[in-house]
């Protein structure tokens, strides 16, 4: 139990004890959400889960703390794109892939009390490999095309082995826009984004004819004739692809300022149709909308920009510039994640099936998401003074 008291003391002395605090207060304000969201189900069983993730996350906090992860990733980052491919597949082991939502996201080991997306933990490993990769190509200069080419190679693989074996659509974009926001802060040139736009633009508009009919196309062009106001869909918005965000608003708009009161919600605690949909995980914004308006919204938004501030603030004090980047990418993935899933709930944006960080039931979820600000609780640990960074970068 050594290892344990110094991990214990090694984090009370350098660990980043405000982004805890930050995440538990989250994480503690969907457990509140969560608990209403599911109470119409008289079981206790998502909450007691959901506690369970937040305590072990915790732990996972404080252990990641202390680890040197730049150390680590350059030691066993071919282990690491090893494991990012292989542990995403095992949904396919006969006995071990759980479908749920028509996807086969998840896997069931046996013992173990809650099911595993293995997409989700990789979004760790997937960071600090592609972090460490960008740290290696900047040396010989990484706007070169070879180099472009190997990081979208690297994110292409990833979103394609998560597709092929789950059939997620959802969770791959998580990795495309890591890919994004980490190559731009890692200083690739502008003119490939232009580039990328204009490939991106010409292939939408030579395949979108022949997949504008399929379901997943379908999500997209309810949201743009809502948007628009396109009343030739009403079908389709109120009965169909758009029937969860058209709950989703109107539970937000009954809200108002102050809600209609926590444990009061009309759609939140009814069981029976027409009611809520995955109010306790894509729709826990709804939930909080509807219960406690705009003002408990308005909350959530400002915790989970105070712990992406507080992930770029760790990132401007980092010792290398692979420890900034991985710094930045979990910032630009609470970013993605908690605009999207927000957007979806607002009809602004379509269903992908994302949670929101921190505050969505999930067992996985919540677990990966402390164990990824405990690597940058790691970083803040072995962040250089301001005066000896001044003296670095001379």
């Amino acid at each position: 139990m050594s290892w344990l008291r110094d991990s214990l003391r090694d984090f009370w002395e350098r660990g980043d004890k405000l982004l805890l605090f930050l995440c538990l207060t989250a994480s503690g304000y969907g457990l509140v959400l969560i608990y209403s969201a599911t109470r119409y189900q008289n079981d206790n069983r998502s909450i007691i889960i959901q506690a369970l993730g937040v305590l072990l996350g915790t732990v996972a906090y404080i252990l990641l703390s202390s680890v040197d992860l730049e150390l680590f990733t350059e030691k066993t980052w071919k282990l690491l794109l090893l494991f990012n491919i292989a542990f995403n597949l095992l949904v396919r082991v006969p006995g071990l892939g759980v479908e749920a939502g028509g996807n086969l996201n998840w896997v069931r080991f046996p013992g173990f009390p809650v099911n595993i997306q293995p997409a989700e933990v990789t979004k760790i490993t997937f960071i600090l490999l592609f972090a460490y990769q960008c740290s290696k190509l900047q040396e010989r200069g990484i706007s070169r095309p070879s180099a472009v080419f190997q990081l979208a190679g690297h994110a292409i693989l990833m979103a394609g082995v998560i597709v092929a074996a789950s059939g997620d659509k959802g969770m791959p974009l998580v990795y495309l826009f890591l890919f994004v926001i980490m190559c731009w802060c890692a200083g690739v040139k502008f003119r490939w984004y232009a580039l990328a736009g204009v490939v991106g633009a010409v292939g939408v508009a030579l395949l979108w004819p022949r997949v504008s009919g399929q379901y997943w196309a379908r999500r997209i062009t309810v949201v743009i004739d809502h948007v628009m106001g396109n009343q030739d869909t009403l079908y389709d918005q109120t009965m169909d692809m758009g029937w969860q965000q058209t709950r989703s608003v109107l539970a937000i708009g009954s809200g108002g300022l102050r809600g209609q009161g926590y444990l009061q919600g009309v759609q939140t605690q009814s069981p029976y149709e027409p009611s809520l949909p995955a109010r306790s995980t894509d729709e826990i914004f709804a939930v909080c909308g509807e219960e406690l308006g705009l003002i408990g919204c308005f909350i959530i938004i400002l915790l989970l920009a105070a712990i992406i501030l507080r992930c770029v603030w760790v990132a401007r004090k980092a010792p290398s510039p692979m420890t900034a980047l991985t710094a930045m990418g979990f910032a630009g993935m609470l970013l993605f994640q908690s605009a999207l899933n927000i957007g979806m709930c607002l009809y602004v944006l379509p269903i992908v099936g994302l949670t929101l960080p921190f505050f969505s039931y999930g067992g996985s979820s919540i677990i990966t998401m402390f164990a990824a600000m405990g690597v940058v609780s790691s970083i803040k640990t072995r962040s250089l003074p301001s005066w000896l960074k001044d003296r670095s970068a001379i």
